[in-house]
This record gives C-alpha cells, sequence and structure tokens, in this order.
C-alpha cells in the first residue's frame, strides 16, 4: 500500500520525481478477483501510459519487490533502475495463514472503534509492529462500522500465486540494487547465485537493524542506500 512509502516518497521527491501506488486489491486500488504478477505488470504499463512516462526507475517490496522483477521480464523497456527490497524470486512457504484467518476472525463490520479493532486484532496477532501495520488497512464506513480497503478474499485465494517463483525469459541486464534487512531472513546468501543469473548487473546491501520491513525499521539507512543508487 503507497501509504507504507509516504515518508521515504516525502524524501526522494527532494531529487526526484516520485510515485507511490497501490497495487490492485490494496490502498485506493480497484478491488479484482483476479491478482496475479503480469496483471500488475499490466497495471504498472497502463500507469505508465496514463502519466507520459516511457521509463522509470522501479523500487519495490516484498510482493512489490516480486512485481517489479516481474516487470523487467514483460516490460523491459520501461525500467531505467531496479530496487527490489528484502526480498528474493524464488518460490517461498505459506508464512501468513495465521494473519489471514486473524484478518477474517476480525468482526469489522461491528467495530465500533480502531481501539476496539486493536484489542480484537492483539489476541491473535502478538506483534504491535505487524498488528499495526495490517490495522492500516481498515477504515470507516458511512453506515457505520469498518471494513477492509484491500480485497482480502481475493489477495486470499491468489496466495500460492503471490509466494510462487518468479522467473524471466531473459536476464535483465540494467542496474539493480536488492535491499535486505540484515535481521531479515527473506534472503538468504544462497539466493544470491539465482538472483544474479537473473540480475548480472545486481548489487546487493544490508541494512543494520532492520528485519523485513527495512525502510519503516531503518529509513534513514535505507534512503541513503536507495538515493546513492538512484543517483
Amino acid at each position: 500500500m503507497l501509504d507504507n512509502w509516504h515518508n521515504i516518497a516525502k524524501k526522494l521527491s527532494d531529487q526526484f520525481t516520485v510515485y507511490t501506488i497501490d497495487v490492485r486489491n490494496h490502498g485506493g486500488s480497484p478491488h479484482s478477483e483476479e491478482m496475479s504478477y503480469p496483471l500488475i505488470c499490466d497495471d504498472l504499463n497502463e500507469f505508465c501510459e496514463t502519466h507520459f512516462l516511457s521509463s522509470a526507475s522501479f523500487v519495490g517490496h516484498s510482493m512489490g519487490g516480486k512485481a517489479v522483477m516481474k516487470l523487467a521480464d514483460i516490460y523491459p523497456g520501461l525500467i531505467d533502475k531496479l530496487c527490489v527490497v528484502d526480498i528474493a524470486p524464488k518460490k517461498y512457504k505459506p508464512g501468513h495463514l495465521e494473519l489471514f484467518k486473524a484478518m477474517f476472525d476480525l468482526p469489522i463490520g461491528q467495530l465500533s472503534s480502531r481501539s476496539e479493532a486493536e484489542r480484537l486484532f492483539s489476541q491473535q496477532v502478538k506483534e504491535p509492529g505487524v498488528r499495526l501495520f495490517l490495522l492500516k488497512n481498515i477504515h470507516r464506513r458511512s453506515r457505520g462500522g469498518f471494513e477492509w480497503k484491500l480485497n482480502l478474499q481475493s489477495i486470499f485465494n491468489n496466495y500460492d500465486h503471490i509466494i510462487d517463483e518468479i522467473q524471466l525469459d531473459w536476464p535483465f541486464s540494467n542496474d539493480t540494487l536488492f535491499i535486505n534487512g540484515d535481521k531479515s531472513n527473506y534472503v538468504k546468501e544462497e539466493d544470491q547465485t539465482r538472483i544474479l543469473e537473473l540480475f548480472p548487473n545486481a548489487e546487493f546491501v544490508k541494512i543494520p537493524n532492520a528485519g523485513h520491513w527495512v525502510h519503516a525499521e531503518n529509513p534513514t539507512d535505507f534512503l541513503t542506500q536507495l538515493t546513492d543508487f538512484l543517483s
């Protein structure tokens, strides 16, 4: 969701023209039963055409990182530089099923306040940072209660595809930066071999004192590395 990039985007805008995007089924973007990386790439291409962008540098975190890696396969001409944040092109084991359950169990239409959502959610989601991150996805309905901004059912239905391997027909040779948190286990040392096969000009940077949510947990060091790369 683009809200998660607000602070980074604001600081980047001192030097660059910045667009932040809600992918389909997230934030303010349209909901759809269909959700795949090729479709997200088509959405990004349409966005660029609408805004008269012949090329740009793309930054994506986690699922967004897989999306921009696939963009390098389908629309390589769109990309100047590529930055992938804390994700590898490999297939991942399901790791969010408990979070899905907690979100489905939340009686969101009957909630009276965000504090009530926090209290109920805390019974299943123990980590405060994860709770706050997920609860950013709720908003109050005009008729009372709350609802999810994201299309929870569609994301769940397409989850196997979301965690699947990203494959490229041809290596992407433009400058590429993989930024990982030093406390994260999403990208391992052995993943670099496969990454370099697909992105032969890739560089790797580890951000200290950061886990998977690199740009939120250590925004200063993250911004320094990203700005140096884009410049």
